[in-house]
Protein backbone atom coordinates (compact mmCIF):
# COMPACT_ATOMS: atom_id res chain seq x y z
CA UNK A 1 0.00 0.00 0.00
CA UNK A 2 1.45 3.56 -0.90
CA UNK A 3 0.82 5.95 1.20
CA UNK A 4 1.12 9.75 0.71
CA UNK A 5 1.42 11.61 4.08
CA UNK A 6 1.17 15.28 3.29
CA UNK A 7 3.27 17.03 6.37
CA UNK A 8 5.66 19.26 6.12
CA UNK A 9 8.23 17.65 2.92
CA UNK A 10 10.68 15.09 4.07
CA UNK A 11 11.07 14.29 0.61
CA UNK A 12 10.93 15.28 -3.23
CA UNK A 13 7.66 13.05 -3.59
CA UNK A 14 5.90 15.29 -0.84
CA UNK A 15 3.70 17.99 -2.14
CA UNK A 16 2.88 21.27 0.27
CA UNK A 17 1.24 24.62 -1.42
CA UNK A 18 -2.03 25.62 0.13
CA UNK A 19 -2.31 28.72 2.47
CA UNK A 20 -3.60 28.82 5.52
CA UNK A 21 -6.79 30.21 6.85
CA UNK A 22 -7.33 33.84 6.87
CA UNK A 23 -4.34 34.39 4.52
CA UNK A 24 -4.66 35.34 0.42
CA UNK A 25 -4.41 31.91 -1.45
CA UNK A 26 -1.57 31.65 -3.95
CA UNK A 27 -2.81 30.42 -7.35
CA UNK A 28 -3.37 26.73 -7.24
CA UNK A 29 -0.29 24.56 -8.01
CA UNK A 30 -1.73 20.90 -8.61
CA UNK A 31 -3.99 20.49 -11.51
CA UNK A 32 -8.11 20.49 -10.84
CA UNK A 33 -10.06 17.03 -11.22
CA UNK A 34 -10.35 16.29 -15.01
CA UNK A 35 -12.66 18.09 -16.71
CA UNK A 36 -13.17 20.50 -13.56
CA UNK A 37 -16.39 22.09 -12.37
CA UNK A 38 -18.50 20.55 -15.33
CA UNK A 39 -17.19 17.06 -14.79
CA UNK A 40 -17.93 17.33 -11.23
CA UNK A 41 -21.58 18.24 -11.35
CA UNK A 42 -21.54 15.83 -14.02
CA UNK A 43 -20.31 12.68 -11.54
CA UNK A 44 -22.32 13.93 -9.06
CA UNK A 45 -25.45 13.91 -10.55
CA UNK A 46 -24.77 10.45 -11.75
CA UNK A 47 -24.14 9.44 -8.33
CA UNK A 48 -27.42 11.04 -6.99
CA UNK A 49 -29.35 9.63 -9.33
CA UNK A 50 -28.41 6.26 -9.40
CA UNK A 51 -28.95 6.40 -5.55
CA UNK A 52 -32.16 7.65 -6.47
CA UNK A 53 -32.69 4.69 -9.04
CA UNK A 54 -32.04 2.27 -6.83
CA UNK A 55 -34.23 3.66 -4.46
CA UNK A 56 -37.25 4.02 -6.51
CA UNK A 57 -37.40 0.66 -7.76
CA UNK A 58 -37.06 -0.84 -4.20
CA UNK A 59 -40.17 0.97 -3.58
CA UNK A 60 -42.16 -0.35 -6.50
CA UNK A 61 -40.80 -3.76 -5.69
CA UNK A 62 -42.35 -3.25 -2.26
CA UNK A 63 -38.78 -3.15 -0.11
CA UNK A 64 -38.41 0.11 1.68
CA UNK A 65 -35.77 2.50 -0.52
CA UNK A 66 -32.37 2.50 0.91
CA UNK A 67 -31.02 5.93 2.23
CA UNK A 68 -29.64 8.05 0.61
CA UNK A 69 -25.79 7.67 1.62
CA UNK A 70 -25.38 4.02 3.78
CA UNK A 71 -22.31 2.09 4.49
CA UNK A 72 -22.14 -1.10 2.08
CA UNK A 73 -22.46 -2.99 5.31
CA UNK A 74 -24.27 -2.61 8.81
CA UNK A 75 -21.71 -0.46 10.53
CA UNK A 76 -20.24 -2.88 12.99
CA UNK A 77 -19.98 -0.40 15.59
CA UNK A 78 -23.75 1.24 16.01
CA UNK A 79 -24.01 2.80 18.90
CA UNK A 80 -20.13 3.29 19.90
CA UNK A 81 -19.21 6.43 18.68
CA UNK A 82 -15.88 7.00 17.91
CA UNK A 83 -13.70 3.51 18.37
CA UNK A 84 -9.54 3.50 19.09
CA UNK A 85 -9.85 5.32 22.27
CA UNK A 86 -9.66 2.21 25.20
CA UNK A 87 -7.44 -0.93 25.45
CA UNK A 88 -10.48 -2.48 27.01
CA UNK A 89 -14.46 -2.52 25.70
CA UNK A 90 -17.36 -5.53 26.40
CA UNK A 91 -14.93 -7.69 28.23
CA UNK A 92 -12.39 -7.67 25.10
CA UNK A 93 -8.69 -6.41 25.59
CA UNK A 94 -6.01 -5.60 23.47
CA UNK A 95 -2.82 -7.07 24.99
CA UNK A 96 0.35 -5.99 23.46
CA UNK A 97 2.71 -8.60 23.64
CA UNK A 98 5.55 -6.29 21.58
CA UNK A 99 7.54 -4.22 23.90
CA UNK A 100 8.89 -1.43 21.92
CA UNK A 101 9.90 -1.26 18.07
CA UNK A 102 12.57 0.41 16.27
CA UNK A 103 12.24 3.46 13.97
CA UNK A 104 13.52 2.79 10.44
CA UNK A 105 13.77 -1.12 11.45
CA UNK A 106 11.12 -3.63 10.40
CA UNK A 107 9.87 -5.18 13.47
CA UNK A 108 7.16 -7.95 14.75
CA UNK A 109 4.22 -6.53 16.24
CA UNK A 110 2.24 -9.13 18.05
CA UNK A 111 -0.40 -8.90 20.36
CA UNK A 112 -3.75 -10.90 21.03
CA UNK A 113 -7.19 -10.33 21.81
CA UNK A 114 -8.41 -11.56 25.25
CA UNK A 115 -11.55 -12.06 27.37
CA UNK A 116 -12.44 -11.45 31.07
CA UNK A 117 -10.66 -14.31 32.41
CA UNK A 118 -7.32 -13.18 30.37
CA UNK A 119 -7.82 -16.12 27.24
CA UNK A 120 -6.95 -15.42 23.77
CA UNK A 121 -9.76 -14.97 21.34
CA UNK A 122 -9.48 -17.13 18.46
CA UNK A 123 -12.76 -16.84 16.57
CA UNK A 124 -13.42 -13.71 14.18
CA UNK A 125 -15.78 -13.42 11.80
CA UNK A 126 -14.64 -11.26 8.67
CA UNK A 127 -15.38 -8.09 8.26
CA UNK A 128 -14.81 -6.49 4.96
CA UNK A 129 -13.08 -9.41 4.08
CA UNK A 130 -10.34 -9.76 6.86
CA UNK A 131 -11.02 -10.73 9.91
CA UNK A 132 -8.51 -7.87 11.99
CA UNK A 133 -7.82 -4.30 10.66
CA UNK A 134 -5.17 -2.88 12.34
CA UNK A 135 -4.34 0.63 12.01
CA UNK A 136 -0.73 2.01 12.70
CA UNK A 137 0.03 6.03 13.04
CA UNK A 138 1.71 8.40 15.20
CA UNK A 139 0.66 10.50 17.76
CA UNK A 140 1.17 13.31 15.62
CA UNK A 141 -0.74 11.25 12.71
CA UNK A 142 2.01 10.80 10.55
CA UNK A 143 3.08 7.26 9.09
CA UNK A 144 -0.42 6.14 8.74
CA UNK A 145 -0.58 2.35 7.69
CA UNK A 146 -3.62 -0.21 7.26
CA UNK A 147 -2.35 -3.62 7.79
CA UNK A 148 -4.08 -7.19 8.19
CA UNK A 149 -1.88 -9.25 10.77
CA UNK A 150 -2.17 -12.98 10.26
CA UNK A 151 -3.83 -15.25 13.59
CA UNK A 152 -1.60 -18.54 15.06
CA UNK A 153 -3.75 -20.91 16.49
CA UNK A 154 -3.16 -19.63 20.14
CA UNK A 155 -4.52 -16.35 19.04
CA UNK A 156 -1.41 -14.29 18.59
CA UNK A 157 -1.66 -12.22 16.02
CA UNK A 158 1.61 -10.59 13.78
CA UNK A 159 2.67 -8.25 11.66
CA UNK A 160 5.72 -6.83 10.26
CA UNK A 161 5.88 -3.03 10.23
CA UNK A 162 8.40 -0.90 10.03
CA UNK A 163 7.80 2.65 12.58
CA UNK A 164 9.14 6.12 10.20
CA UNK A 165 10.30 7.81 13.29
CA UNK A 166 10.55 7.83 16.88
CA UNK A 167 7.30 8.38 19.08
CA UNK A 168 4.67 6.81 20.76
CA UNK A 169 2.79 4.62 17.79
CA UNK A 170 -0.67 4.26 18.04
CA UNK A 171 -2.11 0.59 17.31
CA UNK A 172 -5.92 0.97 16.58
CA UNK A 173 -7.30 -3.08 16.36
CA UNK A 174 -11.10 -3.71 14.13
CA UNK A 175 -12.15 -6.44 14.08
CA UNK A 176 -15.72 -8.63 15.09
CA UNK A 177 -15.42 -11.65 17.55
CA UNK A 178 -17.40 -14.31 16.33
CA UNK A 179 -20.87 -14.01 17.09
CA UNK A 180 -20.92 -10.46 18.88
CA UNK A 181 -23.62 -8.51 17.94
CA UNK A 182 -21.24 -5.57 16.72
CA UNK A 183 -17.39 -4.95 16.16
CA UNK A 184 -15.04 -3.67 18.56
CA UNK A 185 -12.51 -1.41 17.94
CA UNK A 186 -9.55 -1.09 20.60
CA UNK A 187 -6.31 0.98 20.92
CA UNK A 188 -2.94 1.17 22.56
CA UNK A 189 0.26 2.98 22.07
CA UNK A 190 3.16 1.05 20.70
CA UNK A 191 6.61 2.20 22.14
CA UNK A 192 9.21 3.43 19.50
CA UNK A 193 12.49 4.80 21.39
CA UNK A 194 14.46 7.58 20.39
CA UNK A 195 14.27 11.63 20.43
CA UNK A 196 10.25 12.54 19.37
CA UNK A 197 9.57 15.64 17.64
CA UNK A 198 5.77 16.08 17.00
CA UNK A 199 5.29 17.25 13.14
CA UNK A 200 2.61 19.62 12.18
CA UNK A 201 0.16 18.45 10.52
CA UNK A 202 -0.43 19.75 6.82
CA UNK A 203 -3.13 23.01 6.18
CA UNK A 204 -6.67 21.56 4.83
CA UNK A 205 -6.90 21.52 1.33
CA UNK A 206 -9.62 20.40 -1.57
CA UNK A 207 -7.49 18.92 -3.52
CA UNK A 208 -4.18 16.79 -3.35
CA UNK A 209 -1.47 14.94 -6.02
CA UNK A 210 -0.93 11.40 -5.35
CA UNK A 211 1.09 9.47 -7.33
CA UNK A 212 -0.22 11.62 -10.72
CA UNK A 213 -3.90 10.80 -9.55
CA UNK A 214 -5.69 14.46 -8.65
CA UNK A 215 -8.16 13.49 -5.50
CA UNK A 216 -10.29 16.30 -4.40
CA UNK A 217 -12.69 16.08 -1.01
CA UNK A 218 -15.86 17.60 -1.53
CA UNK A 219 -18.49 17.90 1.45
CA UNK A 220 -18.06 19.85 4.34
CA UNK A 221 -18.59 18.17 8.03
CA UNK A 222 -20.39 19.09 10.95
CA UNK A 223 -20.44 17.47 14.22
CA UNK A 224 -22.91 15.41 14.83
CA UNK A 225 -24.60 15.17 11.77
CA UNK A 226 -24.31 12.84 8.69
CA UNK A 227 -22.91 14.33 5.97
CA UNK A 228 -22.11 13.44 2.38
CA UNK A 229 -18.57 13.85 1.50
CA UNK A 230 -17.31 12.77 -2.56
CA UNK A 231 -14.02 11.77 -3.34
CA UNK A 232 -13.07 12.66 -7.30
CA UNK A 233 -10.45 10.87 -8.79
CA UNK A 234 -8.39 12.14 -11.91
CA UNK A 235 -5.57 10.57 -13.22
CA UNK A 236 -3.47 11.68 -16.38
CA UNK A 237 -5.87 14.69 -16.99
CA UNK A 238 -8.72 12.07 -17.11
CA UNK A 239 -11.67 10.42 -14.62
CA UNK A 240 -10.85 7.42 -13.30
CA UNK A 241 -13.75 5.29 -14.42
CA UNK A 242 -12.06 1.61 -13.59
CA UNK A 243 -11.48 1.91 -9.69
CA UNK A 244 -11.40 -1.82 -8.39
CA UNK A 245 -12.72 -3.25 -5.25
CA UNK A 246 -10.80 -2.75 -2.38
CA UNK A 247 -11.80 -4.80 0.54
CA UNK A 248 -15.00 -5.38 -0.88
CA UNK A 249 -15.45 -1.89 -1.61
CA UNK A 250 -14.61 0.98 -4.12
CA UNK A 251 -12.66 2.91 -1.11
CA UNK A 252 -12.32 3.36 1.88
CA UNK A 253 -12.32 6.32 4.43
CA UNK A 254 -10.64 6.20 7.61
CA UNK A 255 -10.52 9.33 9.91
CA UNK A 256 -8.79 9.94 12.73
CA UNK A 257 -9.17 13.37 15.58
CA UNK A 258 -6.20 15.39 16.17
CA UNK A 259 -5.29 14.37 20.09
CA UNK A 260 -6.71 11.59 21.37
CA UNK A 261 -6.99 10.03 17.74
CA UNK A 262 -10.48 8.78 18.16
CA UNK A 263 -11.26 6.47 14.82
CA UNK A 264 -14.21 6.10 12.64
CA UNK A 265 -14.04 4.09 9.68
CA UNK A 266 -16.28 4.21 6.83
CA UNK A 267 -17.66 2.68 3.55
CA UNK A 268 -18.86 3.62 0.53
CA UNK A 269 -22.82 4.37 -0.60
CA UNK A 270 -24.84 1.24 -0.97
CA UNK A 271 -25.26 2.47 -4.72
CA UNK A 272 -21.37 3.17 -5.65
CA UNK A 273 -20.05 2.21 -8.85
CA UNK A 274 -16.19 1.43 -10.05
CA UNK A 275 -16.30 5.32 -11.51
CA UNK A 276 -14.17 8.77 -10.93
CA UNK A 277 -16.50 9.50 -7.66
CA UNK A 278 -17.24 8.14 -4.11
CA UNK A 279 -19.61 8.62 -2.39
CA UNK A 280 -19.43 8.32 1.54
CA UNK A 281 -21.80 9.60 4.57
CA UNK A 282 -19.89 10.51 7.74
CA UNK A 283 -20.53 11.53 11.07
CA UNK A 284 -17.68 12.86 12.98
CA UNK A 285 -18.84 13.12 17.22
CA UNK A 286 -16.94 16.68 17.95
CA UNK A 287 -15.88 19.61 16.80
CA UNK A 288 -11.81 19.47 15.88
CA UNK A 289 -9.28 18.55 13.58
CA UNK A 290 -9.61 15.44 11.84
CA UNK A 291 -7.42 13.58 9.36
CA UNK A 292 -9.35 11.72 6.57
CA UNK A 293 -7.13 8.74 4.67
CA UNK A 294 -8.71 8.15 1.66
CA UNK A 295 -7.50 4.69 0.12
CA UNK A 296 -8.40 3.46 -3.40
CA UNK A 297 -7.28 0.55 -5.79
CA UNK A 298 -6.30 1.23 -9.22
CA UNK A 299 -4.17 -0.54 -11.48
CA UNK A 300 -4.09 -3.39 -8.94
CA UNK A 301 -2.07 -0.87 -6.23
CA UNK A 302 -3.63 0.61 -3.19
CA UNK A 303 -2.88 4.44 -2.53
CA UNK A 304 -3.75 6.76 0.16
CA UNK A 305 -4.93 10.42 0.10
CA UNK A 306 -4.72 12.13 3.32
CA UNK A 307 -6.68 15.26 3.75
CA UNK A 308 -6.99 17.43 7.06
CA UNK A 309 -10.29 18.43 7.91
CA UNK A 310 -11.56 21.66 10.01
CA UNK A 311 -14.91 20.65 12.19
Amino acid sequence: MTTIDRRAATSASQVEGASRPGRPRPDPVLPPPAGGAVWRYAAAALVLGLTLTVGFFAGRAGAPAPAPVRPATADPHAGHGPGGLEVSRDGWTLALDTPALTAGRPGELAFRITDPTGAALTTFQESHERRMHLILVGRDLSGYQHVHPEMSADGTWRVTVTPSSPGPLRAIADFWPQGAAAGVTLGVDVPVPGRYAAGPLAPPEETILVDGYTVTLDGGLRAGESNQVLVWLGHDGRPVNDLQRHLGAYGHLVALRQGDLAYLHVHPAAASQPSSVVAFGVTVPSAGTYRLFFEFRHLDEVRVAAFTVIV
